[in-house]
């Protein structure tokens, strides 16, 4: 796996530690985020979106990620979409 490290929340102490990779060989976006509360995940679960099916399927998984680390989700954005990054379209 080839994972670039783009940044960890600014505020992070030493118990907490939200972060974003970008998994290059994978093309994928990476969070690690808190776990969200019981009531969080249950609305997550039942809200309604066209072709999108109720519930959290299994191996997935609902995670928060502070506003404050907007601009780490950008820069993995962007990196995502950069042709250095990007095997195929």
């Amino acid at each position: 796996m080839s994972l670039r490290f783009i940044g960890i929340d600014p505020n992070t102490g030493s118990g907490e530690s939200p972060t974003v990779w970008v998994d290059e060989e994978h093309e994928e976006l990476i969070f690690q985020g808190w776990l969200p509360s019981p009531e969080l995940e249950a609305e997550c679960a039942a809200t309604e979106v066209p072709g999108h099916a109720k519930g959290i399927p299994a191996g997935e998984g609902v995670v928060r990620v502070p506003f404050r680390m907007v601009d780490m989700v950008r820069e993995a954005c962007d990196a995502a979409e950069r042709a250095d990054v990007r095997r195929t379209a």
